[in-house]
């Protein structure tokens, strides 16, 4: 990503129909998740299914997170070139079309499949909080709650519901995953109505420079990784650790569900309780704090206690991140900035947290157990705290926004 980004801001118009555009919102947000939350609990039949090593099955994990940042560049350049509205529209029909291959065609559409379903996920994740901004400019905040919250329950739903929908669906594993496909299509048609309503309105480009150089954004954007790493380490693996554990894959969908679920009220409340001091520091410590002891529950403590450890998980991941995303805004002097900035913290930062969910696939064929996958939480979590607590100070980025002749 070259130091010079360009946002695209468009001029406020009247929202005719603000409710259709908050459903859509919703349902597009819900389904930024499931094609991913979803492998997991039944990568265990999709593995002996296909003959995955677990280091293959760590890869398979991987490319869609690594495909988010690859692929959040090009979000910018297709929304000046078609519209954000009609980018997300068209590529929600790609993302049930990379589920649809996923489901299908063995390992090489397993693999294509997460690849095309990364890439729609990434791409739409860097539009809709510009939306947001835009058409809901005074309940911004309370906005991406409801966009973060949303998220959260999708991807709660997937976890919980794939085996059961697969047992249903004649007990196959690609009929439990392909079923995703149906919500997508669903929220496209639902947005559609969006692609007419911002035809001809009229876009300023802004250029923004020297982002790259700044050591705040750098700090906002490796936050953005590490925290991100531990979540998807706990979408691509936390089922399989607590089946080695005893669990059946039933019980470890629903208890990775139940741990998702309880990130909604912390991602809306997080977020608000951290802009009432004069920085986020503190929230930050906390957060990823509650997020290793979690972890490290989920990984040792006695089972007997294990749906405890599972909602303190819940708690520290909603919380971290709704924070990582109002870090963005706060250290932004204004909408282009922050467009840019969220461009680089998501598509550097999901990069950087793909390697989460590989080393945790590695290390287990390393060792042949999950012990040893405590060190990777511990290490990314005081990282991601020493990330932290430089994002979390009361600062802007120190950048040039300017309009584009």
């Amino acid at each position: 990503m070259s130091a010079s980004s360009a946002s695209t801001a468009a001029a406020p118009v009247a929202l005719h129909r603000p409710w259709l555009l908050l459903l859509g919102l919703v349902l597009v947000a819900l389904n930024l998740r499931p094609a991913l939350s979803s492998m997991a609990p039944l990568l265990g039949q999709v593995s002996a299914s296909l003959g995955l090593s677990a280091s293959t099955a760590g890869l398979l994990t991987t490319l869609p997170v690594l495909c988010l940042g690859l692929f959040a560049p090009l979000a910018p350049i297709l929304s000046r070139r078609f519209g954000a509205e009609r980018v997300v529209a068209g590529i929600l029909v790609l993302l049930a079309a990379g589920i649809a291959v996923r489901s299908n065609f063995g390992v090489v559409g397993l693999f294509g499949g997460s690849l095309l379903a990364g890439a729609s996920i990434g791409i739409i994740g860097v539009l809709l909080p510009g939306i947001v901004k835009r058409d809901f400019p005074r309940q911004a905040g309370t906005m991406t709650g409801v966009y973060t919250m949303s998220l959260c329950l999708g991807a709660a739903l997937a976890a919980g519901a794939s085996v059961p929908l697969a047992l249903q669906l004649n007990d196959s594993w690609a009929m439990g995953l392909g079923f995703w496909l149906v919500p997508a299509l669903l929220a496209a048609l639902v947005w559609w109505p969006q692609t007419q309503a911002r035809h001809g309105v009229q876009h300023v480009a802004y250029r923004v420079r020297g982002l790259l150089r700044d050591r705040l954004a750098w700090q906002v954007t490796l936050f953005m990784g590490l925290q991100s790493s531990l979540a998807y380490v706990v979408f691509g693996w936390l089922p399989s650790i607590l089946i080695a554990r005893g669990m059946t894959p039933a019980e470890a969908g629903l208890m990775m569900s139940a741990s998702i679920l309880v990130q909604l009220p912390s991602a809306l409340a997080a977020p608000w309780l951290a802009t009432r001091g004069r920085d986020q520091r503190l929230a930050v410590v906390a957060l990823m704090l509650l997020t290793i002891a979690g972890l490290f529950g989920c990984l040792y403590a006695p089972m007997s206690g294990i749906w405890g450890w599972a909602v303190v998980l819940g708690l520290g991941q909603g919380g971290m991140f709704a924070v990582a995303l109002t870090l963005i805004v706060l250290r932004s002097r204004d909408s282009h900035v922050a467009a840019a900035l969220s461009s680089m913290a998501q598509g550097v930062g999901y990069t950087i947290a793909s390697a989460g969910p590989l080393a945790v696939g590695l290390v287990h064929d390393w060792t042949g157990g999950w012990n040893a996958v405590g060190w990777i939480f511990g290490i990314v979590g005081a990282a991601a705290i020493i990330a932290g607590l430089g994002a979390g100070r009361a600062l802007w980025v120190e950048v040039v926004s300017e309009p584009i002749a």
